[in-house]
């Protein structure tokens, strides 16, 4: 009964929503990176690995990061970062720039971009959401975000099998990213939050 009545609540599919574009861009992007690292800028597994990790790690540690500056000025000016952040830097990897420089900072800049939206989301839901349905609540956004996560991979995988490419897979990256900045920006705004 009570997923049922949290289901019913507007900020859990509103929160939902970003959620699976936030962590599920990281999960995304943890499971596939090495893959993609190794397509496009040869590396070998152990490197391609290597540079997952300097992903996730930047990833991670800009969660709470992104839940303290929510704390500070608002959810919803952290979020906006983040899907800004997250959309631009999708761009420069769409023109497959150099690796190290400045690919490799691009990929870390997005990982801190997707943890700083993983942090204002949860942030969001305490604003949002009664206290007595938090709970309830984060876990339906958390699995959203894990679903968020399975996606992306698959058609990163297709859209560089028929193109030997992964642009048209950044520019959908992007405009999924310029989606959710829009939707916070226009919609969570009225809320003043």
């Amino acid at each position: 009964p009570r997923m049922r009545e949290a289901l019913a609540i507007k900020a859990t599919w509103q929160c939902a929503a970003l959620y699976a574009v936030a962590f599920g861009g990281f999960v995304a992007f943890s499971t596939y990176l090495p893959t993609l690292l190794q397509n496009v800028y040869h590396f070998v597994q152990t490197d391609a690995g290597l540079r997952t990790a300097g992903f996730s790690i930047a990833a991670v540690v800009s969660r709470p990061v992104g839940g303290a500056l929510s704390d500070r000025f608002g959810p919803v000016r952290v979020l906006r970062v983040a899907f800004g952040g997250t959309a631009v830097m999708a761009v420069v990897l769409a023109f497959q720039p150099p690796a190290e420089l400045p690919a490799g900072v691009s990929f870390v800049l997005m990982a801190f971009f997707l943890g700083l939206g993983t942090g204002g989301v949860f942030a969001l839901v305490a604003r949002l959401v009664e206290p007595s349905r938090v709970g309830t609540v984060t876990g339906l956004v958390g699995a959203a975000g894990g679903l968020g996560g399975y996606f992306p991979p698959l058609v990163m995988g297709a859209v560089f099998t028929a193109t030997a490419s992964y642009t048209l897979g950044y520019v959908l990256l992007a405009a999924t990213a310029a989606t959710a900045l829009l939707y916070t920006s226009r919609t969570l705004s009225l809320i003043h939050i």
